[in-house]
This record gives structure tokens, C-alpha cells and sequence, in this order.
């Protein structure tokens, strides 16, 4: 079992106690108004959710880590690595994602939390890159991918729900030379 620790968070997987917090962050509609067609989700929808990211983890090796607040033990959300199956242009590729619970937004815990995820990818499980997709406007996450050393590679629209989305990415030898 992969767990992660930064100065304020714990990357780890997932436990049946982190369903309902996890479905208040997936309820809000203004956490959920970038992710594809902005629906929200209920507690269902997020246990289904919970259950693919941690079958992922079984069959690929990675997967989303919950965000745990170290000094609290509250659960912010999530970061992670995923396949993009939905934007199959991009392909073959291994994207970052995020989704933290509104209280937890303007602390730097998304970039945080997305810079040990990134390390994991890139150091530990040796991918050759990690792309990042935002639909366009969401530019919060736009500076995250920024911070983390990504740059903008394609734009295009995102097939289930027809909104635009700007794809970044880091390519394995530029994040091993800005570690240097």
C-alpha cells in the first residue's frame, strides 16, 4: 500500500470512512462546475467512484490517493494519476488530477498534494510523462499545472460533454532536469 507524506498532507488509499466526506465534496456544485458537465454527485455515485480508483491502483500500479489533512486527519479530497480514456487523442498517456473540497481551496494544498503525486508518477513509477486537463476558465487549476512545471501542449473538446479543455504536460527528462 503506497502512502505519501508531505509537511501538511498524507497521500494514502482509500477506507470505507471516506465515502461520505468524499460525496460532501462531490455535492457541491461549485467543486464540481469544471468537471465535465458540472453534476454533481451523490454518495453512490462517489462509493462507485471510490471503488474504480482503488481497482485502478490494483491493475495499474497507481491510482487517486485521498488527501488527508495530516493535524486533523480530515479528508480534503483527492490527487492522483488516472489514464484519460475519455480524451483518447492524448494517448498513451498518464494524467494528474486533483478535487479538494472548498474549504481546502487558497492554501496551496492542491499543488501540494499534486507535486508528491507527480514525483510518484514520474520517480517512482518511472512514466515517461504526465499530462494535465483543465476545461478552459479553470484557471485555478491552470496555475496548479503551472506550479507543478507543466506547460500547454493541445487544445480541443472534451467528447462527453462538448466543453472546451486545454491539455498540459511534463515529459519525464524536463521534470528531471528542473530537479537538478
Amino acid at each position: 500500500m503506497v502512502t505519501l507524506e508531505t509537511p501538511r498532507l498524507i497521500l494514502r488509499r482509500w477506507r470505507e470512512e471516506d465515502v461520505a466526506p468524499m460525496a460532501a465534496v462531490n455535492a457541491d456544485p461549485e467543486v464540481m462546475r469544471w468537471i465535465r458537465d458540472g453534476s454533481i454527485r451523490d454518495e453512490e455515485q462517489t462509493r462507485r467512484n471510490i471503488q474504480t480508483w482503488e481497482s485502478e491502483w490494483e491493475s495499474q500500479g497507481f491510482g487517486l490517493f485521498a488527501v488527508e489533512i495530516r493535524s486533523t486527519g480530515e479528508l480534503a479530497g483527492f490527487t492522483g494519476l488516472s489514464v484519460p480514456d475519455f480524451l483518447p487523442e492524448v494517448l498513451p498517456a498518464v494524467e494528474i488530477g486533483w478535487r479538494l473540497g472548498r474549504s481546502h481551496w487558497g492554501h496551496g494544498l492542491a499543488t501540494e498534494a499534486a507535486a508528491a503525486a507527480l514525483r510518484f508518477g514520474l520517480e517512482e513509477r518511472a512514466l515517461e510523462r504526465i499530462v494535465s486537463i483543465a476545461q478552459v476558465g479553470n484557471d485555478a487549476s491552470e496555475r496548479v499545472m503551472v506550479k507543478l512545471g507543466m506547460r500547454p501542449f493541445h487544445e480541443t473538446i472534451h467528447p462527453t460533454c462538448g466543453r472546451p479543455v486545454r491539455v498540459f504536460e511534463l515529459p519525464s527528462d524536463r521534470y528531471a532536469t528542473s530537479m537538478r
